[in-house]
């Protein structure tokens, strides 16, 4: 008559049965409900919380209550059945079935009516068109459990018998309250046939309902052998009628059967079976499987994974689930999983479930425990049989011999009297761990039914924690993949400080290709690039790889930002194609305070003033890198010192709800006025902008304009004659002394006495030499030559080209760049002697 969720709570007043429609009804699954207290799952009201304990469950209760839904829905309206069930046909006083609480919407009973069900499809009746035969007959008592919450709210009182019948039909509705004007009794008697929506179970194993057939009350004389195959089940207590019993029901029945009044047997559904029980506990069954598998495979974790499976195991097939994975298995190494088991293979205890009371177990068996199992032990003849091991009940000296081969006395009053069964995982035939289950006493053994739902359920649950082990090893090695082509840490220059993040996407395993570079330039300047190759995984991080060690090879050459992007943009088509990527690569130079910027399809850059103002700055946007045929622009602009360059890819900006100007504005409002500390500026552009889980890589780049200061550089220009190099020595030994650098007067004049006379030889114009004292003391000698000297072997008796090896024998670092006009050579020598 209507949609009843059937709950089952056993001996300690836990859930144990949960249907489909107490799902619908209340907003929780069921593998959430089962094993948790009906009292706080569903924060029923104070006066009717008793009713739900273990003290009240001999007691039979009808009534309403408003309930709050779990999922956060409107309140729901529950009329309650709620019937005590006899320990010997329940199960066992703890673990069996103790109480059956049935409960309907009140609100869809109130405003829909009761319905027919005919299978599984709930036929709500209409109102009938015509009134004119029911308008004498009117609803005279209503089950209590049916009122809404408000005692004196009566309205379903007083609606027409007809528009209350089941769906039958206008002719035979009115058909039979003709009957009961006629007869002035309240004749109407309906017999309708209800499938249970549980299925109890006896020493584990579903069987049939027991089934009493009978005739239907309705069913004319005559009739009964046609269909007393067809008869319904009669419960032991029937549901209270619809219709106020007169003093002589019985006796006006049987007029109206024998007048042949119309009987609603064609709307009875045939009784079910018990084949259709069984076929229902299956059904359960795979019902169960589907919703665990779901589960447990929600997660990309392996380790999560595992703890979902002991989560399913209880209380539905035990009262106690661990689960132990193989430590290569739990650590996702990549080499194969080992094919031997035995003392010396280590496992880990992942999780562990049960139905005690909070931490019952916590000392004896505590998660994340490391384990060597002899091979004695029936975990290990699990995993090296690959069969399941099942012990029916284990008595006080097995638990005993267990307790001491695993050399932990603590286990016995966990494993004494329980029922065991030990289920390896086993996936794509490797063996990744066992998950044990252990049953009390007071509860049914494991049956063959259970072990095979044990093992289709580790089946699954073994190939979902494997996948999740592979996905962590691809995503692993994707990352250490993309990590190893990025810098470690920010390079230390003179007159720039440089601070970067990076955080990848929210799926680890579809790496991006975003990149960022510092690089250390001739002349004390600093190059910053940052790209983005476009698409993700590993082709984009190699992509990524190939053009951050292009463009650190073309930085070394010094060439303008514009002819690096175009250097670098014809080597991405002959790489093939599909090598595209957007990127923006800027020179700051210390001594000239100035920046150089150019731009290939990547985000413009915002520039920060010492006084906090903040601008995009206005830099061509430029084709991406790869596209081939178009020309890039260098945009050149003075800073001030204390002011700072953010650069970053578009990951940062770019949402699904916002386009990337906006993001970009929102960029430059948040830098204006930040803190002139790079990392708390970036910490704080991340906070602001950035979701926990991003969903594109994201690059950040932050660089500090602090310029190198007047009094530390120093410029000479040089005669081209054999005597300025003297000369060139006197000056270099006099700044040296005015730095408080006397102690390297001897090698630097030695190496500058070199490259000034190189550039006297083998050079032409004019030349010039400076000196910059910074992290390093740098000397640089240009002239317009356009030559660029080279080491040579010289022989014993050969006059020249042993100056460059002497350079590059007491030098830090030297080399030699092309510049507009001719070439430099250069050396940096430490600070200290």
């Amino acid at each position: 008559m209507t949609r009843l969720a059937v709950i089952a709570l056993n001996g300690h007043g836990r859930v144990g049965q949960w249907s489909d429609t107490a799902e619908e009804l209340f907003g929780l699954g069921r593998v959430q409900a089962l094993g948790r207290s009906l009292t706080t799952l569903l924060h029923l009201p104070p006066e009717h919380r008793g009713v739900f304990e273990p003290d009240s469950f001999a007691k039979v209760w009808c009534g309403t209550c408003a309930v709050p839904r779990v999922d956060g829905g409107d309140r729901a309206e529950v009329a309650w059945w709620v019937y005590p069930i006899e320990r010997s046909t329940g199960g066992p006083e703890a673990g069996g079935v103790r109480v059956l609480a049935l409960a309907a919407d009140l609100r869809r009973l109130r405003d829909e009516g009761p319905g027919l069900g005919m299978g599984d499809v709930l036929v709500v009746s209409p109102p009938t068109s015509s009134r004119s035969a029911a308008s004498g007959v009117r609803l005279l008592r209503i089950e209590p459990a049916l009122l809404p919450p408000d005692e004196h709210d009566t309205a379903p009182l007083g609606h027409r018998l007809a528009d209350l019948l089941p769906l039958m039909g206008p002719s035979a509705a009115e058909l039979i309250v003709s009957r009961v004007l006629e007869l002035g009794y309240p004749a109407i008697d309906l017999n309708v046939t209800v499938r249970l929506p549980i299925v109890p179970h006896w020493d584990g194993m579903p069987r049939a309902l027991r089934l009493r057939p009978r005739s239907l009350a309705a069913t004319p004389p005559g009739a009964e052998a046609e269909g007393g195959a067809e008869g319904g089940v009669e419960a032991d207590a029937e549901p209270s009628p619809a219709v106020e019993p007169g003093p002589d029901r019985r006796s006006a029945g049987k007029r109206k059967r024998a007048r042949g009044g119309a009987s609603p047997r064609t709307l009875v559904p045939p009784p079910p079976l018990a084949g259709d029980l069984e076929t229902m506990a299956v059904r359960e069954q795979f019902s169960y499987l589907g919703e665990a598998g779901q589960q447990i495979g929600s997660s990309l974790d392996h380790l999560q994974a595992a703890r979902s499976l002991a989560q399913v195991l209880v209380p539905r097939l035990a009262d106690f689930a661990a689960v132990e994975l193989l430590e290569h298995v739990v650590a996702a190494e990549t080499e194969r999983p080992v094919r031997e088991i035995d003392e010396s293979t280590l496992m880990r205890r992942i999780a562990v479930v049960h139905d005690d009371e909070p931490g019952r177990w916590d000392d004896v068996v505590p998660e994340d425990e490391l384990l060597n199992l002899p091979k004695e032990t029936p975990f290990v003849q699990a995993m090296r049989t690959g069969r399941a091991v099942h012990v029916p009940r284990i008595d006080r000296e097995r638990a005993e011999r267990l307790a001491g081969l695993l050399a932990h006395r603590g286990l016995r009053p966990l494993l004494s009297g329980r029922a065991m069964l030990i289920v390896p995982l086993i996936a794509r035939g490797q063996v990744l761990g066992t998950f044990e289950l252990l049953r009390r006493s007071d509860r049914p053994g494991f049956d063959e039914f259970d072990l095979v739902l044990a093992e289709e359920l580790a089946r699954r649950a073994a190939l979902c924690i494997d996948n999740g082990r592979l996905y962590q090893r691809e995503a692993r090695t994707a990352q250490e993949l993309q990590r190893s082509m990025l810098p470690a840490d920010p390079p230390k220059t003179a007159g720039a400080r440089v601070c970067f993040r990076y955080r990848p996407a929210g799926q680890v395993a579809q790496v991006g290709g975003d990149w960022f570079d510092a690089i250390p330039l001739p002349g004390c300047r600093l190059g910053i690039v940052v790209g983005d190759v476009m698409g993700h995984g590993l082709t984009s991080a190699a992509i990524m790889g190939q053009l951050r060690t292009a463009v650190r090879t073309l930085a070394a050459q010094d060439l303008r930002p514009d002819r690096l992007l175009r250097q670098l943009d014809s080597l991405a088509q002959r790489l093939g194609d599909g090598y595209l990527a957007t990127c923006l690569y800027a020179v700051y130079d210390p001594v000239e305070r100035r920046c150089q910027v150019a731009n290939a399809g990547h985000v413009p850059p915002v520039l920060v003033s010492p006084y906090g103002e903040s601008r995009v700055l206005p830099v061509p946007e430029g084709v991406p890198i790869g596209v081939g045929g178009e020309p890039f622009d260098t945009v050149e602009i003075g800073v001030e010192d204390g002011s700072r360059l953010v650069l970053c890819t578009d990951g940062l900006l770019e949402r699904r709800d916002r386009d990337i100007d906006v993001g970009l504005e929102e960029l430059r409002a948040h830098l204006a006025g930040s803190s002139p500390y790079l990392d708390s500026t970036c910490d704080a552009v991340l906070k602001a902008l950035t979701t926990t889980v991003p969903s594109d890589d994201i690059a950040l780049v932050a660089v500090g304009f602090d310029g190198i200061a007047k009094d530390d550089v120093v410029t000479w220009n040089l005669p081209a004659e054999a005597s300025m190099v003297p000369e060139a020595r006197a000056m270099v030994a006099a700044k040296l002394a005015e730095w408080g650098l006397a102690a390297l007067t001897d090698a630097v004049q030695l190496m500058v006495s070199e490259l000034v006379t190189n550039a006297l030889v083998h050079g032409a114009g004019s030349i010039a030499m400076r000196l910059i004292r910074g992290t390093a003391l740098l000397c640089e000698v240009y002239d317009d030559g356009n030559e660029l000297p080279r080491l040579r072997h010289a022989d014993a008796t050969d006059e020249s080209g042993r100056g460059l090896h002497l350079v590059g024998h007491l030098a830090e670092r030297w080399g030699t760049n092309r510049t507009e006009r001719g070439k430099v050579v250069w050396f940096e020598h430490a600070l200290a002697g």
